[in-house]
């Protein structure tokens, strides 16, 4: 039998001896530290989730619109026209359209939400914040994919405003001077009617008198400068009364008499047509206020409910 030295068993000894808990090196565990990389390298944003959810959610939108119009909406086919009055964007329309809103926002949110991947070692507040920032993000992108019928549709009723107010912020003859100096200083629609009163005659044979394109833009001008005055002088009284005399036969108090009861009606009319058309004006600037607040609503609801939906959703998919 062979014996080894004292020393060789002491040392054999030693190595066989077992090892306690507190001698063990600390060394982090590989599988660790390779899910932990992993889980860096990974994107927080599931953009199909997003993707599918916006496109959901602007489908479901136009055909909710759609059905809207079908179901016998009939203002809403003129809001999406511009042809919007007080009266016609009703409160049906407007419980509609945030019904179609809430609904297509939601079901979009819903599915970004449960569509995305899950994240595994994620706290739950972490999650929550993810989840809502997905259907924030579906709202967004469909908003953006019907960017041409809303941007088409804030354009017409800010440009309904500045319109009325631009075309009806002077009084209706200044309205008539506009269009009177876009034709050259010839007659308006308006103006024609008043000018053939004046050299209207009561014979009726085939020799009734008509008056020159020279007179008729003569006297047109006369009209014109009166309107832009406000008043028809004395002196374009006598000589559009010596005109309407020389071609209509009638004596010069006469003549002078129809071209003042003439231009008297011109004005009246005028004036009936500035009150009609400043109370329109005023109702389509309401209209295209009441449309823009109610519509930034509906989308303001659109996006919480977005939101919301996708924590619902998520919470499914964890599930």
């Amino acid at each position: 039998m062979v014996q080894l030295p004292t020393t060789s068993r002491l040392n054999i000894m030693s190595y066989a001896s077992p090892i306690t808990a507190n001698e063990i090196p600390a060394a982090p565990l590989i599988a660790d530290v390779r899910v932990d990389q992993d889980e860096s390298n990974l994107s927080a944003v599931a953009w199909g989730a997003i993707l599918a959810g916006a496109a959901t959610a602007a489908s479901l939108w136009m055909i909710l619109m759609i059905l809207g119009a079908g179901l016998g909406l009939s203002s809403i086919p003129q809001w999406l026209n511009a042809d919007i009055t007080v009266a016609t964007f009703g409160v049906t329309t407007i419980a509609w359209l945030v019904f179609s809103q809430i609904v297509a926002s939601g079901m979009g949110g819903y599915l970004a939400g449960r569509l995305r991947t899950r994240w595994l070692g994620v706290p739950r507040d972490e999650v929550w914040f993810r989840d809502t920032a997905h259907g924030f993000l579906a709202w967004a992108v469909s908003a953006l994919v019907t960017a041409t019928l809303l941007t088409a549709m804030i354009g017409a009723f800010v440009s309904d405003g500045i319109q009325a107010g631009a075309a009806y912020a002077e009084p209706a003859p200044a309205a008539e001077l506009t269009a009177a100096r876009a034709n050259g200083g010839g007659m308006s629609d308006r103006l024609t009617y008043y000018i053939d009163t004046l050299y209207r005659t009561d014979t009726t044979d085939g020799d009734r008198y008509a008056p020159s394109a020279a007179v008729t833009a003569e006297s047109a001008r006369v009209f014109t400068n009166a309107l832009d005055q406000g008043s028809l002088s004395p002196a374009d009284i006598r000589y559009l009364g010596a005109t309407v005399a020389e071609k209509t036969g009638l004596s010069q108090d006469d003549a002078q008499t129809r071209v003042a009861d003439t231009f008297g009606q011109l004005q009246s009319r005028l004036g009936e047509l500035d009150v009609n058309e400043r109370a329109l004006a005023e109702q389509a600037r309401k209209a295209a206020a009441t449309a823009a607040i109610w519509l930034f609503i509906s989308l303001l609801s659109g996006a919480f409910l977005a939101s919301l939906m996708a924590i619902f959703g998520g919470r499914q998919r964890d599930l």
